[in-house]
């Protein structure tokens, strides 16, 4: 599965952890009623391999697309996530039940967690109990609870997490786990959601799944030999004699435990939408971004690091920055800024002291820096593109990642959008690059997507053409190990968020779309970035 190209339509995000098919499809527990329930046998997961499965409903697409909107001041994430848990019997519809949440819900930023992710690797001699419907699943011994604590802990903190892929075939964990990043809402559903005293007490709402219990039969059923590749003989055994007893034993119980107790499901939408409206004026109590706009009034921090302004420096602004100056020559000056600006910044990665034999035969002491190994790229979405070619030209063997982050503008949030990075990123000393930074926001996203990939904070240098006082100061003050590299720093930003004096919006000065202009010349083709999907 492959996500869709991004059009600049605003794009809500959630990630779906509850597949259970090899095909990259999302499972909602959508079985037609009168369908087959006998199938070839094929390889069952509890999540995709593949990118994250989309939620299609009527009117939009769900995916999810990084981490949540809001920071306080210290960059960090100004409210814990509302976390539901959804408890049940086995084919009681809690999937369908939080899809059914999510899409009335309509936030951007939802995590679906399927317990099914947390079952325990399985001895030797357990997976051949498995192998013959001899082992209880249904039991709570059965699940990982240590793990799937620290995973809540850690995604209603707003951290990223790493999910294991459970295998229902071969009855253990694949060995690729999956990223997930923090959320606004975190939906967790599984047979023992209510189990962990623990984990329960992780939980702001507690919603319980009453389906009958033939109904739930008759689900799982078609659920396993269609997607699990068993025989009815052994899902009936492995009913009566695991199943149906641990529900009367340990699941049936927790229903005293319950906020909210949904009766048949995810067709009880009176019940849904009471779920989804004490979830909204949940939600209203969330602070929105705070920037550190009181620490204009100090000194600029000692993390920045503005390029000397020579006479050369100051004519390249003086060029760039005029309202007469011509598409063309905006594009050629503003290269030569940045070839100059990314010079500057690779002086700040370490070096080693080295010796070299000149061809005269005589030694030199020199320093041996980063040739491009070690240096990763990233790119914020679409004007910090523009700068990939300069630091290509002087790091031969850079990665380059990208990120798309756009406002929100009903909210006035950033959001994130798109996210594609090298892999070990975690090792490398990251250029983050945009061109311009005017309240830091989308740069204090962006720092926050590199830290959840393990990048150490004082090995990212946030770079960018131009910067206005109060993205600088947000910036620092929110990741005080971060160095922040610039060939000028402006005094303000107006009521469009645009840095004053300022350049203009250097997206559409670049690439030509200020002014109604919608199109590109041939000629100028070849000097436009390639957007990535």
């Amino acid at each position: 599965m492959t996500l869709p190209a991004y059009t600049g339509a605003r794009i809500s995000g959630c990630w779906s952890l509850t597949t259970r098919s090899g095909s990259g499809e999302d499972s909602l527990d959508r079985l037609l009623p009168g369908s087959p329930i006998t199938a070839p046998r094929r390889k069952s997961t509890s999540q995709t391999k593949t990118e994250p499965p989309l939620l299609r409903t009527g009117t939009r697409t769900i995916y999810t697309a990084g981490r949540p909107p809001w920071y306080d001041e210290h960059g960090a994430q100004s409210k814990e996530a509302f976390v539901i848990g959804l408890c049940g019997g086995s084919a009681s519809g809690k999937t369908t039940v939080a899809n059914k949440i999510i899409e009335a819900l309509d936030v951007p930023w939802v995590v679906l967690l399927s317990m099914d992710s947390f079952y325990k690797v399985l001895t030797p001699e357990e997976q051949t109990l498995a192998t013959s419907n001899d082992y209880n699943f249904d039991h709570p011994g059965a699940f990982d609870f240590e793990l799937l604590v620290a995973t809540v802990k850690r995604l209603k903190q707003g951290k990223s997490v790493k999910i294991p892929v459970y295998d229902f075939t071969t009855h253990g964990r694949q060995k690729d786990w999956k990223t997930v990043y923090g959320a606004s809402v975190v939906i967790f559903e599984g047979i023992m959601s209510f189990a962990d005293k623990e984990l329960l007490e992780l939980l702001d709402m507690k919603i319980f799944v009453d389906t009958d219990s033939d109904i739930r039969l008759v689900r799982r059923l078609r659920r396993d030999i269609t997607e699990r590749g068993r025989d009815i003989e052994g899902v009936i055994k492995q009913y009566n004699k695991f199943v149906k007893p641990a529900f009367e034993q340990y699941i049936e119980p927790y229903i005293r435990l319950a906020d909210i107790v949904v009766p048949r499901g995810g067709g009880n939408m009176v019940a849904i939408d009471l779920i989804v409206q004490h979830v909204h004026k949940q939600m209203e109590e969330v602070s929105k971004a705070v920037l550190a706009s009181a620490q204009q009034t100090q000194p600029l921090p000692q993390t920045l690091s503005v390029l000397e302004g020579t006479p050369q420096v100051k004519g390249l602004h003086t060029i760039i920055r005029s309202d007469h100056t011509s598409r063309d020559e905006f594009i050629f000056y503003s290269k030569r800024l940045m070839r100059l600006l990314i010079e500057h910044a690779l002086t700040f990665l370490p070096s080693q002291p080295c010796t070299v034999q000149t061809p005269q035969g005589q030694e030199y002491d020199g320093k041996r820096s980063f040739s491009g190994k070690g240096i990763t790229g990233v790119s914020i979405l679409r004007a910090g593109e523009t700068m990939e070619p300069a630091l290509r030209a002087v790091c031969k063997d850079v990665r380059i990642g990208k990120i798309l982050i756009q406002t929100n503008l009903d909210s006035g949030e950033p959001e994130l959008h798109y996210l594609r990075l090298p892999k070990d990123i975690s090792e490398d000393h990251v250029i983050l690059m945009d061109s311009t930074v005017s309240t830091g926001a989308a740069a204090m996203m962006a720092v926050r997507v590199l830290l959840d990939h393990e990048v150490q904070e004082e090995n990212i240098a946030l770079v960018s053409l131009l910067m206005a006082e109060l993205g600088v100061h947000s910036v620092a003050y929110a990741f005080p190990k971060v160095k922040i590299i610039t060939t000028a720093v402006d005094k303000s930003v107006d009521d469009f968020l645009q840095v004053i004096p300022g350049i203009g919006d250097f997206g559409d000065r670049y690439f030509g779309t200020d002014g109604g202009s919608s199109g590109w010349s041939d000629d100028e083709e070849q000097e436009r970035p390639k957007q990535q999907t």
